[in-house]
């Protein structure tokens, strides 16, 4: 901030002197010629002309001679009696001082106006906050920069500026979005001890701790949930956050009717619409499971669906057959053989490309069992409404964990496929070829 107005000082100073120096500046002395002076230039051209005229034989030496009397007389009284005329000063001469004096006040001090008026002095800090971090994660102008830099940034801008309740639950959502639900917990509870009133402050409190404890919402999450319908009754995270909780605890028609409510308020042309398909799937099993007919399902706008990366295309011929079961084949990349152990932990798992994070089946094996086919079906769903079968694109991916823990942790070995959507192959391969950051 002080550079910035060391800046705007300077280059205001250099304005004002470019604009003063020409009101300010002192005629040079004998700038101006006096008459006398031109009266002598005057005599010295015609008696050259009369010197030329009596070379050329244009003029006798007795007409050359008057001729030079008459001019010398009148040189002599235009010398004499001729009235002198005293070098006039220039014009507003005697206001030069008073209008510089104005311009050096009203120059600055507009320029500090106009921009107090016009400009965002604020910005400067921001920049400044976020600058190291801007630096860091930059990169070629078309290339976003990757997530852990973005992570790291917004994590230092919170050291200097830690009352930001947004910034917390952002960072928190940073870390879901990363799988690291443990730091997400730890950035949602910095937003909770700030407010601790906030209706979205209570939902993702709610939903990190459940994350942290096989998604279950009952206990501590249940009276978060509760807290934000009392404060924000039209909140549709609580709303939806309450679906969920009463399916847990076999309320079926009142998940369903929770869940509906914040379906039918979803714009089929709005962002949120590619989760549409999914939460029909999950009212309507909760319907079915409640005994109740089934709801005409809102038509989605029609959505692209997500391309399988180039480097799993030959493998990943089809992800999902209409069964829900799904065959496996995980192998471990060469480069990373001898960082995982034989008693090391292998999750094989399948989860919603477009959807809850949970994951929709999962198995565990042994890193000593590597290369394998496994099997995932719909038996092995956490929840009746959370199957393969109900969701029309997934992701399947495999994790070698040191610890043996179902939350990913640093130094993780970890593989896993791009969006496939469900066609007639039941086969897909997963390749454990990088390590967990």
């Amino acid at each position: 901030m002080t550079i910035f107005w060391i800046l705007a000082a300077g280059l205001t100073a250099l304005a004002v002197l470019f604009m003063l120096w020409p009101l300010l500046r002192t005629p040079t002395a004998g700038a101006r010629p006096s008459q006398g002076q031109l009266n002598l230039e005057v005599f010295r051209r015609r008696r050259e002309e009369l010197d030329g005229d009596l070379a050329a034989g244009v003029l006798e030496q007795a007409q050359y001679d008057t001729a030079l009397k008459d001019l010398e007389r009148e040189l002599l009284h235009d010398l004499a009696g001729g009235p002198a005329v005293a070098a006039a000063p220039p014009a507003g001469a005697g206001r030069a001082p008073i209008l510089a004096l104005v311009l050096a006040l009203a120059l600055p001090a507009g320029a500090i106006l106009a921009y107090l008026q016009l400009g965002d002095p604020g910005i400067i800090g921001a920049l400044a906050a976020t600058g190291g971090a801007g630096d860091a994660a930059a990169g070629p102008a078309d290339q976003a920069p990757p997530l852990d830099a973005l992570v790291q940034g917004l994590a230092k801008r919170l050291e200097t500026d830690p009352g930001n309740v947004d910034g917390w639950l952002m960072l928190g959502r940073t870390y879901f979005a990363m799988e690291q639900p443990a730091k997400a917990l730890a950035a949602v509870e910095h937003a909770y001890q700030l407010a601790p009133g906030q209706a979205n402050v209570l939902v993702a409190y709610a939903e990190a701790l459940a994350a942290n404890a096989g998604n279950n919402l009952n206990g501590r999450p249940a009276e978060l949930i509760r807290s934000a319908l009392e404060r924000e009754p039209t909140n549709p995270g609580a709303r939806w956050l309450d679906g969920m909780l009463a399916y847990q605890e076999g309320r079926f028609a009142a998940a369903a009717q929770a869940w509906q409510g914040v379906l039918d308020e979803i714009d089929p042309a709005g962002q949120d619409a590619q989760q549409i398909p999914e939460m029909t799937q999950m009212v309507a099993e909760a319907r079915r499971r409640a005994g109740l007919p089934a709801a005409a399902a809102p038509t989605p706008a029609p959505a692209a669906e997500p391309a399988v990366p180039a480097g799993d295309e030959a493998a990943n011929t089809g992800a999902l057959a209409a069964g829900g079961r799904i065959q496996v084949t995980v192998a471990l990349a060469p480069a990373l053989a001898a960082q995982a152990a034989p008693d090391d932990t292998v999750f094989i798992f399948a989860r919603a490309a477009n959807g809850p994070p949970m994951p929709l089946a999962a198995l565990r094996i042994k890193a000593a069992d590597l290369p394998t086919t496994v099997t995932l079906d719909d038996s092995m769903a956490m929840m009746p409404a959370m199957r393969l079968s109900a969701f029309p694109a997934i992701v399947v991916g495999a994790r070698i964990s040191k610890r043996g823990e179902a939350t990913p942790s640093p130094g993780d070995l970890e593989g896993q496929t791009g969006p496939l959507k469900a066609s007639e192959g039941p086969t897909v391969a997963v390749t454990v070829d990088h390590v967990r950051p």
